[in-house]
């Protein structure tokens, strides 16, 4: 009987793709792609209101009362408001696309779904932070308490600026989405802490130490645990 040396090999290779190609290689769905295009689209439109409060922006870094100067000029707030909404769609782009929340079971749904997951979990977010804003409403001092909600428009804009220009630097150099994801999450972090001082600040102009905590806790921390929580939970 003749030996055959090809009937016993043996396969070294793996069976499955590397998951670094596999990550490289998801790319956006269709709907995430319109959805850029859009976003592109309107931020030329309001680049004018973008421009206006450009100035203005590093102003609430540097001192808490930074945004007293912004809020007391009607345009300028009303340009800050549009370019904080602008950023909006992007803001979903990059938690959908580096998987900045990743919960399991956002991962059983196909891209297209994924995103409109990550969308009505981002906007609840936003619900539920203005809901409880309404809510604890304080009967005095009511300027200084919208002031500081407020503040939370300018830091999404300062974040979104840092994190965008991040992204495209990573982009360039070919850094791995993992990379990428750390170095969001520092960026967040950072900013997160910085502006947590800073409306702690302003809300100190009216409200005692403890009060002020507790609006920080029930305003910022309580609304950012539904971001956090499915991605530690689900």
């Amino acid at each position: 009987m003749q030996y055959d040396p090809f009937q016993t090999g043996q396969l070294l290779l793996p069976d499955a793709p590397p998951a670094a190609l596999t990550e490289a290689g998801e790319g956006l769905s269709m709907i995430a792609s319109l959805l850029v295009a859009v976003s592109v689209l309107l931020f030329l439109l309001a680049l004018r209101s973008f421009l206006n409060v450009l100035p203005y922006l590093s102003d609430n870094i540097l001192r808490a009362r930074g945004s007293a100067a912004l809020e007391n000029s009607v345009r300028v707030s009303r340009d800050r408001n549009l370019v904080a909404a602008v950023f909006l769609i992007p803001a979903i782009l990059l938690i959908y696309r580096y998987r900045l929340v990743d919960a399991d079971i956002l991962n059983t749904l196909s891209p297209d779904f994924r995103l409109l997951a990550v969308a009505g979990l981002f906007l609840t977010y936003l619900i539920v932070r203005f809901l409880l804003y309404r809510w604890l409403k304080p009967r005095r001092r009511y300027d200084e308490y919208q002031k500081a909600y407020r503040t939370g428009y300018t830091f999404f804009i300062l974040l979104m600026m840092l994190a965008l220009v991040s992204v495209a630097v990573c982009y360039i150099i070919r850094l791995p989405d993992s990379t990428v994801r750390t170095v969001l999450f520092v960026e967040t972090g950072a900013l997160f802490l910085l502006y947590l001082l800073r409306r702690g600040q302003i809300l100190s102009l009216s409200c005692k130490p403890l009060t002020t905590f507790l609006y920080l806790c029930a305003l910022e921390l309580l609304p950012a645990a539904i971001l956090v929580v499915p991605a530690a939970v689900l």
